[in-house]
């Protein structure tokens, strides 16, 4: 039993989950089950996740992105070209809730983990496939990465439109909201398998759900109907395309400033010398004030300018108006409110060294896990084997093929 969690503490104390995912998307989901307290059991081949050597490490295995999203885990060597590896799997689905994997269906069919196979074994379980692009479409089967979805989903395009340039954003996002997806669709299957007994496959494909998470506020005139190239005001939201949306500059550094409603913007152009702004009839309300928003977001930017970030950041305080400096990546381990609930957490790994993690930012009264150290290549496999019941000597065979 994972150390990390106790079925009394946890929310989803004594499930068992195991992932055949690799990189960030699946991973990054798994992360998350295991921050609830799934027992959550990484099926590695001999060579290991390749993050397992992505960014600089203390440890050969234990890189930097590893240790990012793997934390909570067990880790089981297994190979699946292996017939004793695949049965050895089979023994394992025989006790779990849940399956998620990010192969090709094709390349799982091959193996015998279909999801109609392995469903029929075990009819409870939760099968879930992890993909770039949907069973059915044009682009079915295709290899998908963070890149490719961005350029695909239109993040590269609203980064066109703001900056002038197709850009990537500076963060693997469409891997890490595909896995959120991914992690609330398992637990939405989880949760209608205890109201029927059953469990199901589901798929999880990376360009419908990234595609689907832009157009909350990007289809925008779209959502009219008709044609995408008369669709009334356009498509992509004017606010957040603005290209003045940024840190406002102060005489001595940048400020985060938000004045949103009609109230934040009359006190900040009656409280910083532009009280002729207030009467301006652009900006007397939202609807106003999203078709002006670059003329907007530019005469805010002068104003700002005019005085140092201090006066801002205590102006905003006084108005009432959400505001807040700019951190660096740098600070975050000592912002003050990080700081003051935990969010940042060394961990020991058991040889001396300390790593750094987050916990779970979710705090849930009756439920509590701490986070504990990924898991280093295989290093649960035979622990996790004898507890599926495989006997000592199956154990050594398979250790041997790996």
């Amino acid at each position: 039993m994972n150390p990390a969690y106790s079925p009394r503490q946890a929310a989803l104390g004594g499930l068992r989950i195991l992932d055949l995912t690799t990189v960030v998307f699946g991973p990054y989901a798994s992360q998350i089950l295991a921050d609830y307290g799934a027992d959550v059991v990484k099926i590695e081949a001999p060579g290991g996740d390749s993050t397992r050597r992505t960014g600089p490490s203390r440890e050969a295995g234990l890189a930097a992105i590893f240790l990012g999203i793997n934390r909570n885990k067990r880790s089981v060597v297994l190979d699946l070209k292996q017939q004793a590896a695949r049965a050895a799997l089979l023994t394992l689905v025989d006790g779990a809730d849940v399956l998620m994997h990010s192969m090709r269906p094709s390349k799982m069919a091959k193996l015998g983990l279909d999801p109609a196979s392995l469903c029929a074994r075990n009819p409870r379980l939760v099968y879930a496939g992890l993909y770039g692009f949907g069973s059915g479409g044009a682009y079915e089967g295709q290899p998908a990465y963070d890149d490719v979805i961005q350029g695909l989903s239109g993040v590269a395009d609203l980064m066109r439109r703001q900056t002038g340039t197709p850009q990537y954003l500076p963060t693997i996002a469409a891997d890490k909201t595909c896995g959120l997806v991914a992690a609330h669709a398992i637990l939405a299957a989880l949760f209608q398998r205890e109201r029927t007994g059953r469990g199901q496959a589901l798929e999880v494909p990376m360009y419908e759900s990234m595609t689907s998470f832009l157009m909350v506020e990007h289809l925008y005139g779209g959502h009219l109907g008709g044609p995408p190239s008369e669709a009334p005001g356009g498509m992509g939201y004017p606010r957040v395309l603005a290209r003045w949306r940024r840190p406002y500059a102060t005489a001595d550094g940048h400020v985060c400033m938000m004045p949103y409603t009609d109230v934040h913007w009359q006190r900040f152009f009656a409280h910083s010398g532009r009280a002729d702004l207030a009467a301006d009839t652009r900006f007397k309300d939202i609807a106003a004030r999203t078709r002006h928003i670059e003329i907007l977001y530019a005469l805010t930017g002068e104003i700002v300018a005019r005085r140092d970030t201090a006066h801002w950041l205590a102006l905003c305080r006084e108005l009432e108006i959400p505001a807040a400096p700019v951190n660096r990546l740098e600070d975050l381990p000592d912002d003050p409110h990080l700081r003051s609930v935990g969010l940042f957490v060394d961990i020991d790994d058991g040889h001396g060294q300390a790593y750094r993690y987050t916990r779970n930012p979710v705090r849930m009264a009756d439920s509590d896990v701490a986070p504990a150290m990924a898991p280093r290549l295989g290093e649960h496999t035979r622990e996790v084997l004898r507890e599926a019941g495989l006997s000592e000597a199956a154990i050594a065979e398979l250790a041997a093929q790996a």
